[in-house]
């Protein structure tokens, strides 16, 4: 058991065990209404929209959690500007934020005298660098995301069936598709000091995505993601560990990787179910 242990001896160490599960319980969270919905460009591009704000905090010293809110509102608000002022679809208006918010985002951090270590820090996160203000900040907001899934549960349930049903069942898909986006920010926000902004997206979808090939219920998909999220983060440390490497690349990693796993598993046991079934 030392193999699993070790790397957890050090208080570093544990505060990235902490954060990375912090992280992994918000993103698999809001990760299974993005799955559902069918939103999971939409999730990208919104990970990346948040970078100019992070950017600008460290550039002029204040708080990366309101500079990556900031950015998420303004990211939110040209996306319905473009959908509503153009013929264009909302996925093109998503695109060209995606690209457009990264570059800011990178432009802006381009003037820090310490333009390389930062950038990295905030693309790939620093999972061993966690400090305890950051495990407040980041309870803070896992509370706020969990709490606001299951509050919002039934609305945002009905939504993922369709608009049209949820406006039957007087459910308000506006509001509720608008707190959606809220809840992916905030999760997004809070996991970024973990994993990143780049890699926060593999625990925002791997986890959910797997959860899909394998439940047939939405708790039970919610407690797969949940399961396999936690793991993830465990597995990924314990790896990076004795591997040597990146550990929020690691822990993004995994959950990939696992996907890619139950997807064949599950693809061949199909398989060799028709095989019974014909012969």
């Amino acid at each position: 058991m030392d193999w699993l242990i070790e790397p957890f001896l050090l208080g570093f160490q544990q505060r990235a065990l902490v954060g990375g599960l912090l992280a992994a319980s918000m993103t698999s969270t809001v990760g299974v209404w993005i799955v559902l919905r069918g939103m999971t460009f939409f999730g990208d591009a919104f990970v990346h929209g948040v970078v100019p704000g992070i950017a600008a905090s460290v550039v002029f010293g204040f708080s990366p959690y309101i500079g990556a809110a900031i950015a998420a509102i303004v990211m939110v608000l040209l996306i319905q500007y473009i959908h509503r002022q153009t013929a264009l679809k909302e996925d093109t208006g998503i695109g060209l934020l995606f690209v457009g918010m990264m570059a800011l985002g990178v432009v802006i951090i381009s003037k820090s005298s310490s333009y390389a270590g930062s950038l990295t820090s905030i693309l790939f996160g620093d999972a061993l660098g966690i400090t305890t203000p950051d495990l407040i900040a980041m309870t803070v907001v896992a509370a706020v995301v969990i709490i606001g899934s299951l509050a919002l549960y039934r609305p945002l349930l009905a939504l993922s069936f369709s608009d049209a049903k949820s406006q039957t069942l007087g459910m308000r898909p506006g509001l509720a598709h608008g707190l959606l986006l809220a809840l992916i920010a905030t999760a997004v926000i809070g996991a970024f000091n973990s994993v990143g902004t780049m890699l926060v997206f593999g625990l925002l979808v791997g986890p959910p995505a797997t959860s899909a090939l394998l439940a047939r219920t939405v708790p039970r998909m919610f407690l797969y993601s949940f399961l396999i999220s936690i793991a993830s983060v465990v597995v990924g440390l314990v790896l990076s560990y004795h591997l040597g490497t990146a550990g929020s690349a690691t822990m993004a990693l995994v959950p990939i990787v696992v996907f890619f796993i139950v997807l064949t598993v599950t693809h061949l046991h199909r398989r060799r179910q028709q095989k019974v079934v014909t012969a």
